[in-house]
């Protein structure tokens, strides 16, 4: 290929399209994460309830708004039950966002829209994050269609620059409903371009129109769950909130230096094979800061500002806040792959030849398969395997005694699954540890259909307790990943095993 080499519209469609696609159902559902977003979409889908997320039918999940769980509901009440239809919606918003960054970049750099595109799909972190269930890219392709939105407001004449608008605070309101207040956060960048930036032609990005789209979008499910919800406000604005923001006992790296211990890597890792041209971009950053305090450099150099407000902002924002997750900084990989661009194009560099960037497609491919034989206990395809084999008959209910719950045995099996404590539970009334105690469970479950998993080492325990309500065991095969598969049916006097 010439040195001048870029990618056309065809070969970037197929790039994109296999990165987002290819072997994407492969790798079973892993819990937790992967296996409760599941659990609780299938909820939805079973009960016919898509108002309130639910573990099971007594106990709600709250840690989320619905968005999630509604796209993965629907994908399997279309596609059947398997981890290609679970992970179909990510395959989608991982397009969205590929395609995002192509629209933006008709504006910040134009003529090398295709590059950009490509840049983002083939960065490591993007590419995988594709593949996992939870509500991280749903929330990124959210917010790169309500920058993007905004962003053509700012180059188009009114009316129509009121229409982007509308759209902008409808990606907002989307986000909104997949992870609640982060969704907001670009829009410290709309405010701060506002006024460093002011586009005489653009519409106001806080015009009645699009705040009445977002609250229209946005606000009803809310309202709805917290009218009939007794508490839930106050959970909202505390638990998930003020503590996520505030407080180190979440357990996500909330000490000071947290921020440098997941960002850093991320970034570094996450951004290859591009890494060196963000590094690039990073040292030369002090000059341009320097230029864009005289308002005349930092006019001519808007898109430079703009792309730097965008990382900075909410990258800001993520460091200060004690709960600390790689995915969190997933939506800067949008403006990270226009940095990048740009910054090929200011040094003049060529994009890699089509067999540099075929070959690398080929190494992301390949870790995504090997990811589908990644020995793990986490892996709830392979229980459901096990449960077939030692169960001799049809099991609807799962039961984890004191124990991590696989719920993502609710996809690979067909069954409920509930995790229960031996002793009476009183937890929080919100995001409990445990759906229920040992004794209300026995009471609840059909014997002939219920099957319990405990580990080894508390089994002797768990017998005990099991026996001591008037219930007998029997042990089916033997045990997997350390853990003891039996049912229980109510007998007279003391239980026993068989």
């Amino acid at each position: 290929m010439r040195p001048g080499y870029k990618p056309s519209l065809l070969q970037t469609v197929v790039i994109i399209i296999m990165l987002g696609f290819a072997f994407l159902g492969t790798r079973a559902i892993w819990d937790p994460d992967e296996g409760r977003y599941t659990n609780v979409a299938l909820n939805m889908l079973e009960s016919g309830d898509w108002v309130h997320p639910m573990r099971n039918e007594f106990v709600g999940h709250w840690t989320k708004p619905p968005l999630t769980y509604w796209a993965i509901a629907a994908s399997v009440g279309t596609f059947g039950y398997n981890a290609w239809a679970a992970r179909i919606p990510y395959g989608l918003t991982f397009l969205f966002c590929a395609w995002m960054v192509w629209f933006i970049a008709r504006r910040v750099v134009p003529g090398d829209e295709n590059k950009a595109a490509v840049i983002f799909a083939t960065m490591l972190f993007p590419f995988g994050a594709a593949q996992l269930v939870t509500t991280d890219f749903l929330l990124a392709a959210a917010l790169s269609g309500a920058m993007a939105a905004w962003i053509e407001s700012r180059h188009v004449e009114p009316p129509h620059s009121r229409h982007w608008v509308m759209l902008m605070w409808l990606g907002f309101a989307l986000g909104f409903l997949a992870k609640g207040p982060p969704a907001l956060l670009p829009l410290l960048v709309v405010v701060a371009c506002s006024i460093w930036l002011p586009a005489r032609r653009a519409n106001s990005a806080f015009h009645w129109s699009g705040l009445l789209v977002f609250a229209a979008v946005a606000l009803p499910w809310f309202l709805i769950v917290v009218s009939d919800t007794p508490g839930l406000l106050d959970y909202y604005l505390g638990h998930e909130l003020v503590d996520r923001v505030t407080s180190e006992d979440l357990g996500r790296h909330g000490e000071w230096y947290g921020w440098l211990q997941v960002y850093a890597p991320t970034l570094i890792i996450g951004s290859l094979p591009w890494t060196w041209l963000l590094w690039r971009w990073l040292r030369k950053l002090p000059a341009s800061m320097r230029d864009w305090r005289m308002t005349e450099t930092r006019m001519q150099d808007s898109t430079g500002l703009l792309l730097f407000l965008w990382v900075l902002l909410p990258l800001i924002v993520f460091c200060f806040s004690r709960s600390r997750m790689p995915l969190y900084i997933l939506p800067l990989f949008v403006p990270f792959a226009l940095i990048i661009a740009r910054q090929m194009r200011i040094e003049g560099r060529a994009f890699p030849r089509l067999g540099l960037v075929g070959l690398w497609v080929i190494v992301l491919l390949g870790l995504r398969l090997a990811s589908a034989y990644w020995p793990t206990h986490k892996n709830a395809e392979e229980w459901a395997t096990m449960i077939r084999a030692q169960v001799p008959h049809q099991v609807d209910h799962v039961v984890f005694i004191e124990d991590m719950a696989r719920y993502g045995i609710h996809l690979h099996l067909g069954a409920r699954v509930d995790k229960v404590s031996i002793k009476p539970e009183t937890g929080k009334a919100f995001d409990p540890e445990y759906d229920t105690d040992l004794s209300t469970q026995l009471a609840r479950a059909d014997a002939g259909h219920t099957i319990y998993i405990c580990k080894q080492k508390v089994w002797s325990k768990v017998r005990e307790a099991i026996a001591a309500r008037d219930h007998k065991i029997t042990v089916f095969g033997k045990p997997f990943e350390e853990r003891v598969i039996f049912g229980v049916v109510p007998t007279t006097g003391v239980g026993n095993v068989e």
